[in-house]
Order: C-alpha cells, then sequence, then structure tokens
C-alpha cells in the first residue's frame, strides 16, 4: 500500500492516490474528515486555517464505503484557490501584474529549489514544498489506519515539547500507550496535560508577540501490534529504515528517535534492552518498552513509540536577511500568511506516515487480496505464538 499526491498550495485541490489497497476495507468519509481537522488544529495556526475547512471527497475505489481492490482516489478542494486563480492558472498567458516571488526564505525549499529547478520565480517551489501537501497525505492515510483498525491497531500522537515549555514524564515509554486520546484532542496543543498546555500556549503567545515561530516535539504510538512484522534479513524490511524515512519526508522533521533514542547511547546494555518474559496468557513479552517496540527492525509486541522533532516554521514575522534573485542584493526575506506554531498539526501528519508504513507491512506478512483471507492469516498466526509459548 503507498500513496501519490499532486497539487499545489494555492492551485484548485490536492489529491491523492493510494494503490494496493485489498477489498474490503470499510471506509468512513467522517474519519477521514476528522483527521483533516485535527491536522488544521492547534493553537498558533495561521490565517490559511480560517479559510479552509478540508472535506475529503473520494472518487474511486469505494463502493457502498467498502474498498473494491482498485487505487482509491481521493481530493481536498483548496478554497483559498478562488484568490489565485490568475497567479496560479495552469494555461493562459502570465499576467502583467504578476509579483514573483524572488527573496527566497531561510529554512525554505525557495532557494535551492530555484537553483534545481532554473527558474527566477520561487512561487514554483513553495507551492509543493508548502505544508498544505500533507492535508492530502492525512486523506490518503484514512485508508491505511481503517484497514489497521479492522486489525486491531490504533495509531495516535501528542506533543511532548513547544519551545521550552515540555510534558514532564518520568517514563514516556510506559506512560505513552494510557494517555487518552479525548484528553489529546480536547488541548489546544494536542498535550494530554493540562498545566504542560497552558505552558505551551504561552511559549506560542511569546513567539507570536516577537515575530518569531516555534517546533517541538511530539511523539507517535500505536497499540494492538503483533510480533515479527516487518523484517531483517534485508536493510528495506527493516521497520526502523521505513518509519524514519516516512517520517524524515515530512516538511521540516530533523530527528526521529525509536524508544530510548539518544537516550540508549548514554546508558550501558543492561539498563537499555528490555528483558524477555513469558505470559501464559499473551505469549512472549517484554518487561519493559526502551526498544520502543522494535527490535531487529521487527515489531516486538510491545506499543511502538516514536519521536520526532520538528524546526520552526521558515516563514517568520520578523525576517530573516536573504540576497533578492533579481537584484543580487541583501533584503527581508519573503512573507507567506503562515502559522506562529505547527507542531500539533505536524503530529496527525506522522500518525499518517507511520500508518501507511505499517499497514504495508502488514499487508506483507498476511496477504493483499481481501480483508477475510487478511483476518483469517492474521487469525492463524496468532494461534501460532500461542502455541509455541506453551
Amino acid at each position: 500500500m503507498r500513496y501519490l499526491t499532486a497539487g499545489e498550495s494555492h492551485g484548485p485541490a490536492l489529491t491523492a492516490i493510494v494503490e494496493g489497497v485489498p477489498a474490503g476495507i470499510k471506509i468512513s468519509e467522517e474519519q477521514i474528515n476528522s483527521d483533516l481537522s485535527r491536522r488544521q488544529s492547534g493553537y498558533g495556526r495561521g490565517g490559511r486555517q480560517g479559510i479552509e475547512r478540508d472535506r475529503v471527497a473520494v472518487t474511486a475505489g469505494v463502493r457502498f464505503g467498502r474498498t473494491i481492490g482498485s487505487p482509491v482516489a481521493l481530493t481536498v478542494v483548496n478554497r483559498d484557490w478562488e484568490n489565485w486563480t490568475d497567479r496560479m492558472a495552469a494555461f493562459g498567458d502570465v499576467p502583467n501584474d504578476l509579483v514573483r516571488e524572488v527573496s527566497p526564505r531561510p529554512g525554505h525549499a525557495d532557494l535551492v529549489g530555484a537553483l534545481k529547478t532554473n527558474t527566477d520565480d520561487c512561487r514554483n517551489i513553495l507551492e509543493r514544498a508548502s505544508a498544505r501537501e500533507t492535508a492530502a497525505r492525512v486523506a490518503a492515510a484514512g485508508i491505511a489506519r481503517e484497514f489497521l483498525a479492522e486489525l486491531g491497531v490504533e495509531v495516535f500522537s501528542y506533543v511532548a515539547s513547544i519551545g521550552a515549555a515540555a510534558l514532564e514524564e518520568d517514563d514516556p515509554l510506559l506512560a505513552a500507550p494510557d494517555y487518552k486520546p479525548l484528553d489529546i484532542e480536547l488541548s489546544d496543543v494536542r498535550c494530554p496535560d493540562e498545566a504542560a498546555t497552558e505552558a505551551m500556549k504561552a511559549e506560542i503567545d511569546r513567539a507570536r508577540e516577537a515575530g518569531e515561530s516555534l517546533g517541538g516535539t511530539f511523539r507517535v504510538v500505536a497499540t494492538g501490534l503483533l510480533p515479527g512484522v516487518g523484517g531483517y534479513a534485508t536493510a528495506g524490511e527493516r521497520l526502523t529504515s521505513r518509519i524514519g524515512a516516512a517520517l524524515f519526508s515530512i516538511p521540516a522533521i530533523k530527528g526521529v528517535e525509536f524508544g530510548l533514542g539518544f537516550e540508549a547511547a548514554r546508558r550501558p546494555g543492561s539498563q537499555v534492552h528490555d528483558p524477555i518474559v513469558l505470559d501464559r496468557q499473551t505469549g512472549f513479552t517484554r518487561d519493559g518498552n526502551n526498544a520502543g517496540g522494535l527490535e531487529g527492525g521487527m515489531t516486538t509486541g510491545m506499543p511502538l513509540i516514536v519521536t520526532a522533532a520538528m524546526k520552526p516554521i521558515p516563514t517568520l514575522m520578523t525576517p530573516l536577511s536573504t540576497v533578492n534573485l533579481d537584484t543580487l542584493e541583501v533584503e527581508q526575506a519573503s512573507k507567506e500568511r503562515s502559522d506562529v506554531c505547527a507542531v500539533p498539526a505536524c503530529a496527525v501528519v506522522a500518525e499518517a506516515e507511520v500508518a501507511f508504513v505499517l499497514a504495508e507491512a502488514y499487508l506483507e506478512k498476511f496477504g493483499r487480496d481481501n480483508m477475510t483471507d487478511i483476518k483469517a492469516a492474521v487469525k492463524s498466526y496468532q494461534q501460532r505464538l500461542r502455541t509455541m509459548s506453551r
């Protein structure tokens, strides 16, 4: 299962096509729209979120609420397109009053993209490099999430820090799976702790007043995973490499940790690795989850816990200096309508990426054709694991 997206930030729409979809997955437009709404939420978002009210239109691959085994096509309309029809037209003459973007923003794809594609208008780059594209990813991931949910796997996220404000956790690797999604979604910054939420909001307020932007960290958690999903024999099979690559595909992600992450490098092995224990009811398991649910590139059956770091958004209301592409003189970088902080939204996009990787790994192990056969294969595998542990 994989996706392809197309569309520009201020174009008519964003489009996603998901292929490798088995037949028989129950699909809910309401659930996809709920995820799209979560992607737009969060304290510190900018004016664009007041314009867009993202809704998905499923135009292929689903009949009477279930997938039929063919590629699924989804569209999310850009309401702001009506303000950009002349400047972003697919055909016709260039408007006489067109203002090119010639002041590339430090930290964005503007300059290096212009150099790569030989254009004198950074608009050609920033329209696609914009995080607006991730709305299509979230819509597409609705297919992967529904597939996983039918197999008992749930994926959620929460914000651990914004700027200098952080959620205090004694042991996040044990606490994270027990956080209540309702507490997370009721928070303005998608943090399960009220005091940390207020501290993060205060950080955002200070950044807004200073014309700054803020990044932060978040965790993606997947529960209900079976052990042995993924692979160890080749680099491409390992879920560590696949999930890491998926998360780094999100604009602004600068770091990814599995379980203890970098902390594991500071501890001796006896304080890092999770002892194996035998539970007569559930089978082989771990006495701890420092590995974050992955060993040797495969799931252990413990919750998957991945932490990611997002850098501050490059568009600043107090811009940094840059070089004008026309005059080659120093000036201030351009300003697009932007957020002060988008960490809560980025976490939702990360959920989507993790869901896609896990869905494909399950399909590789249990078959691809239809949900009836896949569920039967999962049940048989579970029975074998119970037999091995007795």
